[in-house]
């Protein structure tokens, strides 16, 4: 199982990045998949999931309304649409695969995936 995060750079704050993920060894539709991120200093955290289907994808409360996840099973990957971004959004962002195609809010939220790749940096700065 692989998962390579990208799209991540330097945005000013209202701005926009779009994060692509690319996965092997598993199919995107058959598990459930998001996005943590870990800002400088602070504990890792589910940023959005596909938490059961395609319907109603996690987001935690800070993105809500800007940042929109999405999956594309014909080319196996992952977006992450980031809008209006904000300073506090600054953080490596890391794609996650949890070890089953259904799973909670709670445990997207707690970041405890079992599979993430290499990270992106996004830096929301002025």
């Amino acid at each position: 199982v692989q998962l390579q995060a990208s799209g991540g750079g330097l945005a000013q704050p209202g701005g926009s990045l779009r994060l692509s993920c690319s996965v092997s060894g598993f199919t995107v539709g058959a598990y459930a998949v998001g996005w943590l991120r870990q800002a400088p200093g602070k504990a890792r955290e589910g940023v959005s999931c596909f938490t059961n289907g395609d319907d109603s994808p996690y987001y935690t409360d800070s993105v809500k309304g800007r940042f929109t996840i999405s999956r594309d099973r014909d080319k196996n990957m992952v977006y992450l649409q980031m809008n209006s971004l904000k300073p506090e959004d600054t953080a490596v962002y890391y794609c996650a695969r949890a070890p089953w195609p259904v799973i909670s809010g709670a445990l997207c939220k707690s970041g405890a995936m079992e599979y993430w790749g290499q990270g992106t940096q996004v830096t929301v700065s002025s």
